[in-house]
């Protein structure tokens, strides 16, 4: 018998199941980010991981779609490289958790002398703090300046190529099929606001069929398969509900949804829960993609952690989704 509270008014605490024992150890479960840009936010943004958990992340070292000129320079690729495994030990040390890098060549762009900038990602690849290449992969269209289909193709496959001879997993940039606006914006200020870039300078479509965001991932993996790598190596991030079924059920690459700008892609926690509940945990991440050109949240992956209980989801399968799933294939350290 429940004992009466002392309240001159009733309460709720009579009608509350006294049973709900929630997991407290998802307070502090630790997490991993696999695909994000944190070299480029600020130093209060990197404590922000720290503070809610982040036990390691992979930053991947690419921002040059930013850069003022287009076509960009292979040495400008290699600059940014160097400055995020120049920065990546301060990182380490101020923030606790392990930080390790992603390097690749993203399609977005046309980078000139892409040839010059492969072969020098081979030294690169041999670093102990390079866990992987990417982001990369076939995009529809570009901006400002874009590849032809088979330039991009030529250089995603070049990159399997490299992953597979160092033994690394590939960070898959699959592209995203975007929530429609409530209405339009005025005129002048881009089509999204908290997304610094001007839309209105994209190139034209090299893939326009019926879903050319889902025929650029079945490129890429068939770009893999040529290259000779084995579908685990992959990590195709930003999996949403227009590639899941295909990459799930066609592949056995790995998943990561990307999070931290739900806003924009219109993937959260609960595109996660359903992934988990139809497919298991086995092969699915998350990842936050927070960077400094668009408006995203470094608690993202923390909240998540809490959601993806609220949906239902075994405290077993959350913790090998954050944590376990990102060790193994990117070689994290052990607790």
């Amino acid at each position: 018998m429940t004992t009466p509270h002392p309240t001159k008014r009733p309460t709720d605490a009579a009608h509350l199941d006294d049973d709900i024992d929630p997991p407290r150890e998802l307070l502090t479960l630790p997490w991993i980010d696999v695909h994000n840009h944190a070299h480029t936010l600020s130093w209060d943004d990197r404590e922000r991981y720290a503070l809610s958990g982040c036990r390691s992340m992979l930053m991947v070292a690419s921002g040059y779609h930013w850069t003022p000129y287009k076509p960009v320079a292979a040495d400008d690729i290699r600059f940014l490289w160097d400055d995020a495994i120049n920065r990546r030990a301060a990182i380490e040390r101020n923030h606790f958790f392990e930080a390790k890098l992603g390097l690749g060549v993203h399609t977005g762009v046309r980078i000139e002398d892409p040839d010059e900038l492969l072969a020098a990602m081979d030294d690169y690849c041999a670093l102990d703090e390079v866990v992987a290449v990417g982001e990369t992969g076939v995009v529809p269209a570009g901006h400002v300046e874009g590849w032809a289909l088979d330039e991009q193709q030529a250089v995603v496959g070049a990159q399997m190529e490299l992953a597979r001879d160092h033994g690394l997993p590939v960070i898959l940039h699959t592209p995203n099929t975007s929530t429609d606006a409530k209405r339009p914006y005025r005129d002048g200020l881009g089509v999204t606001p908290g997304y610094e870039k001007n839309a209105g300078l994209g190139t034209d479509p090299v893939l326009d069929g019926e879903n050319p965001a889902l025929d650029a991932v079945r490129l890429d993996v068939e770009a893999m398969r040529d290259a000779g790598l084995d579908d685990e190596r992959v990590v195709a991030s930003h999996a949403d509900r227009n590639n899941t079924a295909y990459l799930m059920e066609q592949t056995d690459c790995y998943l990561s949804y990307t999070i931290g700008h739900s806003w924009l892609v219109g993937v959260d926690a609960a595109d996660v829960a359903d992934a988990i509940d139809e497919y298991g945990p086995d092969r699915i991440m998350v990842d936050t993609d927070c960077a400094n050109v668009l408006r995203t949240d470094p608690y993202a992956l923390k909240r998540a952690i809490f959601e993806l209980y609220r949906y239902g989801i075994d405290v077993d399968d959350i913790r090998k989704v954050v944590l376990e799933n990102p060790r193994e294939v990117f070689g994290f350290e052990q607790e």
